[in-house]
């Protein structure tokens, strides 16, 4: 077995050296603060039983897809996960990618073009990142939130590249992974609307909670007014994969150019059931697992308000609740007492986050208790 090369291992060493160095969590029984099964459903032995009816009703066997989308891979699940998407999402269409990284890098790879520009809020995912580095337009980041940076950012392009055959991609989440907060939506989609620009919004997480368990588009009547919606099924459906939603032309263009669609073995029959069942289960057990998250994250704001801590969190009304807690080393003690103490609750590190805004991420869920609310609050108090 070959020696790791030189230049990998100095890479390693650097981030050793800030204490960033990561590694694969074992599996332990601890109160889940964590992870993204927001409605707490990714264990429902219900929708696992009607995934299997699915395919049984459908008359699939198979337990792999056998290869890409456009090869033998498009069962015919696809087509009706993507025609229920379309109606329950209210868009034109949807096309089915395996991830929700994949979905950004096909569609930031492939769509803008050369002489295009992309303007994207500077906390977007990583792989909104990502897949505009692996295109032709150039991006460019601007402040957080702020409308007023991004109108200036394209005011600056435009004087620097008259090319009247521009086009402009904007580019935001509806519900942030680090902070927990949300863009003014409806004024960034007049912006765009009266400009001309293409709206682009990742509701990863925000799909299943917002819009009665839909999208925040959706719930803000903005359909109209995005180009483009990427949602997933990781996170509070609990499941795998994601889809782009858009016009019926978007989705053909990303079918003959979206290499992470086009060079991949598409999702299998299990997986896109898996899917289908749990917007059913949605549909009937929707409301209330939605009610009980908004009760617990509303409890939550209120105790760190009582127990005095509220000031070192990041204030947001989402699932997402972030203390901010300077330097990589503070953050992994923070979270490891917290460990010791029965909670996950995770350290987000830099280079992840900004140096100096390391913080621990609260996933709230569901089916969280008051007690274990109390519990690890109480715990924070008592680490500050």
């Amino acid at each position: 077995m070959g020696e790791l090369p030189e230049k990998l291992r100095l890479r390693l060493d650097d981030r050793s050296g800030v204490n960033a160095l990561r590694s694969l969590p074992k599996h332990e029984n601890l109160v889940d603060f964590s992870s993204n099964d927001y409605l707490g459903i990714s264990g429902e032995g219900i929708i696992q039983t009607r995934a299997i009816e699915i395919l049984k009703e459908k008359q699939i066997e198979q337990s792999g897809s056998t290869g890409s989308r456009l090869l033998t891979g498009n069962h015919l699940l696809f087509a009706a996960l993507e025609t229920f998407l379309a109606k329950h999402h209210n868009a034109e269409s949807a096309l089915v990618f395996n991830s929700g990284y994949d979905a950004n890098i096909g569609f930031f790879s492939s769509v803008p073009q050369r002489n295009d520009f992309v303007f994207y809020d500077e906390l977007v995912h990583a792989s909104i990142r990502d897949g505009i580095k692996m295109g032709l337009a150039k991006g460019y980041k601007f402040a957080h939130n702020n409308l007023l940076d991004l109108h200036r950012k394209i005011e600056n392009t435009f004087r620097k590249n008259p090319d009247k055959g521009i086009e402009i991609y904007i580019v935001t989440e509806s519900v942030f992974s680090m902070d927990g907060d949300t863009p003014d939506l409806t004024a960034l989609a007049k912006f765009c609307s009266d400009n001309g620009y293409h709206l682009v919004v990742d509701e990863a997480h925000a799909t299943g909670i917002h819009g009665e368990g839909t999208d925040m588009v959706k719930e803000l009547e903005l359909e109209t007014a995005v180009f483009a919606r990427i949602i997933t099924f990781g996170k509070a459906l609990g499941c795998h994969g994601a889809a782009i939603l858009g016009s019926q032309e978007l989705k053909t263009y990303l079918v003959n150019f979206a290499r992470s669609l086009i060079y991949t073995t598409a999702l299998s029959p299990h997986t896109v059931a898996t899917v289908l069942a749990t917007y059913q289960y949605l549909e009937d057990k929707g409301f209330e697992k939605r009610t009980a998250l908004q009760e617990n994250i509303r409890y939550f704001n209120k105790l760190t308000k009582e127990l005095g801590i509220q000031d070192f969190f990041v204030n947001g009304n989402a699932a997402i609740q972030c203390l901010v807690s300077s330097g990589n080393q503070q953050v992994k003690v923070l979270s490891e007492r917290l460990r010791k103490a029965g909670y996950n609750v995770k350290p987000i590190l830099s280079p992840t986050v900004e140096k100096g805004k390391e913080r621990l991420r609260f996933c709230l869920h569901a089916h969280n208790t008051k007690q274990e609310i109390d519990g690890v609050l109480n715990e924070v108090k008592k680490s500050l």
